[in-house]
C-alpha cells in the first residue's frame, strides 16, 4: 500500500516534471534551439556539374516576445553565413497566434528580413497567414495583400503563380513560387463555403521557357502530389512538422494527408520534397520534438 508520503512524493514529481516539460517547450526549444538542418542530394532532372546551395527560411510568425524583429535579423545573419547561392522564403510572416505580448508590424518584420544577401538572390512566396490575418485581401478576395507590399518595399520579390530564371557557372534554373492554397476563407456572401486557393499550378509551369531544372516554392506541402516529374525539388513549410513530433510522428498535423507531408525529405515516384519545420508557430506558442529550424540545401 503506498503512503502518503510517497504519494505526494510521487504527486510533487509528476508536477515538477509537467512544469518543466512545459518551461522546455515554450521557452527553450522554440527561443534557445534553433538550428540550421542540412540536406545533400541529387534530385532528378539536375544537370551534372550544377552545384547550388539553396537556404530556406519558413512560417516566421512575427510577434512579441517570440520572433521579434531583432531575433528575425538575428536569423538573416545566421542564413547569410551559410554562404548559399540563393535564398528563398517559404512564407507566413505575420503573427499565427493570439498569445503574444505584442505586435510586429509587416514594415519591422520586412526591415529585418532585408538583410538576407546571396549571389543569386533572395526569392519569397506568401502563406495562409499572410492572407488570412489581413483583412482588406479577404474582402476583395484578392490581394496585393500587406505582407507583398512589405516585402517588395525591402527589395525582395514576391512569386505568387510567377517564375524566375537563375543561372549560375552557366547553367540555368528556374524559381516557381505558388500562390497560396488556402488563401481566402470561407465567406458565404461572396459564394465562398470553403478555403478557397489561388494557386495555378498548371499555369505557373507553363511560364518555364526551357528544359532547364525547377525548384518550386509551395508555401503548404498538400500541392506535391499534383506536381509532375519535370519539378526537380518542391520546398514547402506551412506544417512546423506538427509543432509537437514524437518519434517522427506528430499527432496534428495541418495537412490532409496527416503526417504523410508532415516533416522533412519526402520521395515519392521519383519526386522530391523537402518540408522545413518552420522557425515561429500558430495557434499555441508550443515547439516539442521539432526545433525551429533553417534550412540548408545543396543539390548536384
Amino acid at each position: 500500500m503506498i503512503t502518503r508520503r510517497a504519494f505526494l512524493r510521487l504527486v510533487g514529481g509528476s508536477a515538477f516534471a509537467m512544469v518543466s516539460l512545459g518551461a522546455y517547450a515554450v521557452g527553450i526549444e522554440p527561443m534557445l534551439l534553433t538550428h540550421v538542418k542540412r540536406y545533400t542530394l541529387t534530385p532528378p532532372h539536375w544537370p551534372a556539374g550544377l552545384k547550388l546551395r539553396v537556404v530556406a527560411l519558413a512560417d516566421i510568425h512575427a510577434c512579441r516576445p517570440w520572433m521579434t524583429p531583432e531575433r528575425i535579423a538575428a536569423l538573416a545573419e545566421e542564413a547569410n553565413a551559410l554562404q548559399p547561392d540563393v535564398i528563398v522564403m517559404l512564407g507566413d510572416y505575420p503573427a499565427g497566434t493570439r498569445i503574444v505580448t505584442g505586435w510586429v508590424n509587416a514594415s519591422e518584420w520586412a526591415s529585418a528580413l532585408s538583410g538576407l544577401k546571396a549571389p543569386l538572390g533572395v526569392f519569397s512566396i506568401l502563406g495562409n497567414h499572410d492572407w488570412w490575418e489581413d483583412r482588406s485581401a479577404q474582402a476583395a478576395g484578392a490581394g496585393p495583400t500587406i505582407s507583398r507590399k512589405a516585402l517588395e518595399a525591402v527589395g525582395i520579390p514576391v512569386l505568387e503563380n510567377d517564375v524566375v530564371r537563375l543561372e549560375k557557372d552557366g547553367q540555368g534554373f528556374w524559381i516557381a513560387g505558388l500562390a497560396d492554397q488556402i488563401a481566402l476563407l470561407p465567406d458565404r456572401a461572396k459564394g465562398r463555403y470553403g478555403l478557397t486557393g489561388l494557386d495555378d499550378l498548371p499555369g505557373t509551369l507553363a511560364k518555364v521557357g526551357d528544359t532547364d531544372p525547377i525548384i518550386l516554392l509551395a508555401h503548404e506541402p498538400d500541392i506535391f502530389p499534383k506536381v509532375p516529374r519535370r519539378v526537380s525539388l518542391t520546398l514547402s513549410g506551412h506544417t512546423h512538422g506538427g509543432q509537437v513530433r514524437l518519434f517522427g510522428y506528430s499527432p496534428v498535423v495541418p495537412s490532409a494527408y496527416g503526417n504523410r507531408y508532415a516533416y522533412g525529405h519526402v520521395v515519392e515516384n521519383d519526386r522530391n520534397l523537402i518540408v522545413s519545420g518552420g522557425l515561429g508557430f500558430s495557434i499555441a506558442p508550443i515547439r516539442f520534438g521539432v526545433r525551429p529550424e533553417i534550412l540548408q540545401i545543396d543539390l548536384g
